[in-house]
């Protein structure tokens, strides 16, 4: 499909003005991977001024607040003790410890004259393959 845009003189001339180029501004100059590097860098240092500052307001909040609240290390939960009154793994970001799991016990269903076992889960062992294949029957080699 053919489309009847204008002509453009070059790359770098100014974008047709319409509504949609007020709301979204076409670029004409594209950018080489050195100027983009070099605004990530720029970026990435601003950034980390923009943190700093922020983590210092911070910090200046929650030292006022434990200055007019009176709170020690252990209330915040930042020592070994637990506070009176506190359970041990109360607090929101404690997580809690999975039980392990315990595993079934193994149940024998299938034993031969010379030891070998098989539970009847999983892939069936040689000698009950072998035994099957001679023309034994499965329930020849059932526990009882």
């Amino acid at each position: 499909m053919a489309h009847n845009y204008p002509p453009r003189e070059d790359a770098n001339s100014p974008a047709p003005a319409g509504p949609l180029t007020e709301i979204f501004p076409i670029r004409t100059m594209t950018k080489t991977y050195a100027q983009i590097v070099k605004q990530i860098e720029s970026l990435k240092t601003e950034a980390e001024k923009l943190r700093r500052n922020e983590v210092e307001g911070v910090i200046k909040r929650i030292r006022e607040a434990i200055g007019f609240y009176n709170l020690s290390a252990s209330d915040l939960g930042l020592s070994g003790k637990v506070p009176a009154g506190a359970k041990a793994d109360a607090g929101p970001f404690k997580r809690r410890k999975r039980k392990a799991a315990v595993p079934a016990p193994k149940v024998i269903k299938f034993r031969n004259d010379s030891g070998g076992t098989w539970g009847g889960r999983g892939k069936r062992p040689q000698w009950l393959r072998d035994a099957l294949n001679s023309g034994k029957q499965l329930s020849d080699f059932a526990v009882k």
